[in-house]
Formats: structure tokens, sequence, C-alpha cells
């Protein structure tokens, strides 16, 4: 019993983290209206290098505004885009 008590503590999150260090979604399943932090971007050059223009771009600052008939409509670098959802599933958020 000592070493279970000693588990939970150990797994507890500290003050102000909520999540897992490492825990990776897409961006197309960020909480709208929630900030996250653009951790990798995964596609082809081509695919890489738009989303970059837009300012997705890793250690970005994105938040998705809201789902628009498929697109995500989202606030990165002071401004709003629209994205694919196929596109926003490949922006990787922790």
């Amino acid at each position: 019993m000592h070493h279970s008590a000693v588990a939970h503590a150990h797994m507890r999150p500290s003050k102000g983290e909520a999540r897992v260090h490492g825990a990776q979604l897409p961006f197309a399943l960020a909480t709208p209206g929630q900030p996250v932090v653009v951790a990798a971007v995964r596609g082809k050059d081509d695919t890489r290098r738009f989303l970059a223009n837009l300012g997705f771009v890793e250690g970005a600052t994105a938040t998705v505004v809201c789902e628009n008939g498929g697109n995500i409509i989202a606030s990165v670098k002071d401004a709003r885009v629209a994205i694919s959802q196929a596109m926003a599933m490949r922006i990787m958020v922790g």
C-alpha cells in the first residue's frame, strides 16, 4: 500500500500543469478558444511551407476560433485564417 501512495503522488500534475508532457494532438481537435502551442507540422515540404507562411511554425501560439463547414477558423500571429480540417490535422499541438 505504501508504494501506491507514492505512485499517486508522483503522477499528480505540478501546480498549473494540466497535461502530460509529450502529449500531442492535431490542431483540428483542439478546444475552441483555448490557445495551444504548435509542436510540429507534418506533411510534404509544400504543405509545411504553406502552413509556415500562415504562421503555423513550431513554438507559435494558435487558437481554434470556430469550425465552419469543415474548415477551421484559426487565430495565429495576430491574424485569422481559414484552413481545411485536413490541413489542421497535420498541425500537432501540445
